[in-house]
């Protein structure tokens, strides 16, 4: 089976060698979102994951999936201090799906403005897998 590359037209161009989104199988696999070139880009970690929480829905819907099959999130923190917020607003987010979860400290992102990178891993129902 040969995975099925999308990107998203709704999150921008990709900036080097990646694609938003991997289909494989039943999986959806998303390579990491920031808050880069959204209005939040340089506000608190908490509007950054929001920004990035819905950049991940819209991903999902496009690739046959949503937030309620998410099965797995990594999120990548440049500051301790952000973890409260960022918490908060998965948990406010994720509503009865709370999917599996690592956080994990980083020194830092690509940009100086950014708090946080968050990718994912979605279920798919077998019939909703994208064609293009």
């Amino acid at each position: 089976m040969i995975p099925l590359r999308n990107n998203i037209p709704e999150l921008g161009p990709v900036i080097g060698p990646y694609t938003h989104a991997v289909v494989h199988g039943n999986t959806l696999y998303t390579s990491g979102l920031t808050a880069f070139g959204t209005d939040s880009q340089a506000k608190a970690a908490g509007a950054q994951a929001s920004a990035i929480l819905d950049q991940l829905a819209v991903l999902a819907e496009s690739c046959g999936s949503s937030m309620k099959h998410l099965v797995k999130v990594t999120v990548f923190a440049v500051d301790p201090a952000d973890i409260p917020d960022v918490r908060d607003v998965l948990t406010q987010r994720y509503g009865d799906a709370v999917p599996a979860s690592s956080l994990v400290l980083v020194s830092g992102l690509f940009s100086p403005d950014l708090r946080l990178e968050i990718e994912a891993i979605f279920a798919l129902e077998v019939s909703s897998h994208p064609t293009a």
